[in-house]
């Protein structure tokens, strides 16, 4: 069974109450992943979203190619990508590079997105985005494994195509997210993990057993975005809750756009900041609490092998330290 390991999100927002010059921001952001390494962190993230009025990042390919860079150990990649919204072969090749940027350090977790006018930008039919991912999903992995691809879909055309260079690997780890019954059955057949919430590995271990794959072979990436440790919890609470209730109320701004998240409610609503800090949604623990809310977590989902935690957009560099130094030095050892 693999150990649990902890790493963190950067979405490189830049939220107009808190506005950087760009260049700084993206410069502090990618320095602070590198920061996590020498840390005891083990794993660098980026996601994707496009029309944010926070400017959320829209390129993590490019993004991590950057901590790929500035690092050495960690595992990077994306968490997610929204699959559909890519060329098959121009995403196969990207992530080639980028693993050989890293030294065979990239995993990707890829999911269908739930924002229509995302789509729509990009010119593609929203209502289409699984079937879309599907097919998406078997070039590139046909490509990853060293194929020639001659491919006429009704997606994707492909002729003649093959990576060169081909993947370091044979392959790039590949993790899926969703929480729909067709999103955990596109996980069992095409994923090496799953890429989502605790509370749902157990349908994603029945979709294995459904296809008679090793149910003992599941992987689970999942996010606790929302979670902070400190010694003084109420002190805290004060400082960071304005940065969380941003992304609390930007996360529920996306998901009431068009109700296609795949859960029966959206998990986040738009709050006041007073009833944010009210709610339980930042939920601050010691380090002990730590330790004994992972070490059940862990025992609940056994194929649960990483948890991320976020910067949230504005926080200052140094009080993003304080708080993963606090981490790094009372938790991840009761890990190791």
């Amino acid at each position: 069974m693999a150990r649990l390991t902890f790493g963190y999100l950067y979405d490189f927002r830049n939220p107009v109450q808190w506005q950087r010059d760009w260049h700084e921001l993206y410069e502090e952001t990618i320095a602070l992943a590198a920061w996590t390494e020498q840390a005891g962190f083990d794993a660098a993230w980026v996601p994707e979203h496009h029309l944010a009025s926070d400017s959320y990042v829209t390129s993590p390919l490019i993004a991590l190619a950057a901590i790929a860079a500035r690092t050495s150990r960690i595992r990077i990649g994306s968490a997610i990508a929204l699959a559909p919204l890519y060329d098959p072969l121009r995403f196969a090749e990207d992530c080639v590079a980028l693993d050989i940027i890293a030294g065979g350090r990239v995993e990707m977790a890829l999911a269908i997105g739930y924002r229509r006018r995302e789509y729509e930008a990009f010119g593609q039919d929203f209502t289409k985005r699984g079937a879309r991912f599907d097919e998406f999903l078997d070039v590139v992995q046909a490509l990853w494994a060293g194929e020639t691809v001659n491919h006429e879909g009704r997606f994707f055309t492909l002729k003649g195509a093959k990576l060169m260079p081909p993947a370091p690997r044979g392959k790039i780890p590949l993790h899926i997210g969703g929480f729909a019954d067709k999103a955990m059955a596109r996980v069992a057949k095409y994923a090496d993990g799953y890429f989502g919430d605790v509370g749902a590995c157990g349908s994603y271990v029945d979709k294995l057993i459904e296809l008679g794959r090793d149910p003992a072979a599941a992987r689970m990436l999942s996010t606790s975005l929302f979670m902070v440790v400190a010694e003084d919890k109420a002190a805290a609470m004060d400082e960071l809750a304005p940065y969380y209730h941003h992304v609390n109320s930007s996360y529920a701004e996306f998901m009431a756009e068009d109700n296609a998240i795949g859960m029966k409610a959206p998990a986040l609503a738009t709050m006041d900041l007073a009833t944010f800090k009210a709610s339980g949604i930042l939920d601050i623990m010691t380090p002990d609490e730590a330790i004994a809310r992972f070490t059940k977590l862990k025992a609940r989902a056994p194929a649960l092998e990483h948890m991320m935690f976020m910067r949230p957009p504005g926080l200052p560099a140094e009080r993003f330290k304080a708080y993963a130094g606090l981490f790094a030095e009372k938790v991840i050892p009761a890990f190791v």
